[in-house]
């Protein structure tokens, strides 16, 4: 098999912020693994707080093309000869993999897998910002029809979390989870959480906090973890602090690896969700071929974006909803302009 790769930029439709930052763009590395004259695609979104970037996973794809061999359904092999390290990298290398089974064999991802075809709807991210600010987005996106459930970003650090959610629960109706990013104490949650009318939090404390547990114990709503939780030796631990996991293809390295998670999530009793970074369609199709397995799916990140250069992935009815064509079945990418 042949391995080629690059780098290329995202453009978000608006600034995208969280407490961690703000960002106008997100780089990605899209890669191309051909066989016997087709081709599969994969993304890499590389997660810079595990200190990761485009640069490093474009190294960590190139420096190990070799290892891929000649057989694209030998997925054990291939992956027990690759490093365990750039996981988003990992990632992508094994979505083209999985894209190239699909096509070879006539088969959509999800089918593939043996999973069903359509996961739970998506929330839609409203990200941090004053107030009325995150309540106008709100209400805007509740106007679109087009989605059924909101994530809020929170983790201000200004004593503003209660009104932001208190604002946009003022302008719609439709359920509400928060993302805190680990920017809260105990106290805060154990404050906050009882007055917020949502369905879950995600990752309110920093991770590995002494404290999870006890917030586990105290929490009057269902705490997700993320940041806690890369791959599937982290599962067990999440038990003892969280009620569910949030799975990041990008963090585990893989399909693979996502649904190892996902199983043996649900074999502990924990909820399942289902995250993304800034992706293109071609990203979010790997997540989607398997978000049936999930309990609740946050797969946005194609939406986020001024032009999606993969199309394919169709939102239906609030639900991102994998192509029936063979493969991840995404279109062709528009040309980079740089």
């Amino acid at each position: 098999m042949k391995l080629s790769a690059r780098i290329v930029t995202l453009r978000l439709a608006e600034t995208f912020t969280i407490s961690r930052g703000s960002e106008d763009e997100a780089d990605v590395v899209q890669i191309e693994i051909a066989h016997d004259g087709v081709s599969g695609f994969g993304e890499a979104a590389p997660i810079e707080r595990y200190d990761e970037s485009a640069e490093s996973a474009l190294a960590y794809v190139e420096a190990h093309a070799d290892a891929l061999g000649e057989d694209p359904f030998a997925l054990d092999e291939i992956f027990d000869r690759l490093p365990r390290e750039q996981f988003a990298a990992r990632a992508a290398i094994d979505a083209a993999l999985h894209d190239l089974q699909g096509k070879l064999t006539g088969l959509p991802v999800y089918r593939l897998l043996g999973l069903r075809r359509a996961g739970p709807p998506t929330s839609w991210t409203i990200w941090l910002g004053d107030p009325d600010d995150m309540a106008r987005r709100a209400e805007k996106a509740t106007a679109q029809n087009r989605f059924r459930r909101l994530k809020l970003k929170l983790g201000g650090r200004d004593g503003l979390d209660l009104e932001r959610v208190r604002a946009v629960r003022g302008a719609t109706e439709l359920p509400l989870q928060v993302d805190v990013n680990e920017y809260w104490t105990l106290d805060e949650a154990l404050e906050y959480l009882p007055q917020m009318e949502i369905q879950y939090c995600e990752q309110p404390l920093p991770a590995g906090s002494a404290d999870g547990p006890k917030l586990k114990a105290r929490s009057p709503v269902p705490v997700f973890v993320d940041e806690d939780c890369h791959n599937l030796a982290d599962v067990w631990p999440c038990l003892e602090r969280a009620h569910g996991i949030n799975i990041k293809l990008a963090k585990a390295g893989g399909i693979r690896e996502g649904v190892r998670m996902a199983n043996a999530a649900r074999a502990l009793g924990l909820g399942v969700m289902l995250g993304c970074m800034v992706e293109s369609g071609l990203g979010i199709a790997a997540g989607a071929a398997m978000a049936s397995l999930c309990d609740h799916v946050d797969l946005d990140g194609n939406l986020l974006l001024a032009e999606d250069p993969w199309p394919g992935v169709a939102l239906v009815d609030g639900v991102q909803l994998p192509s029936d064509a063979p493969g991840l079945g995404v279109g062709n990418p528009v040309p980079d302009p740089r």
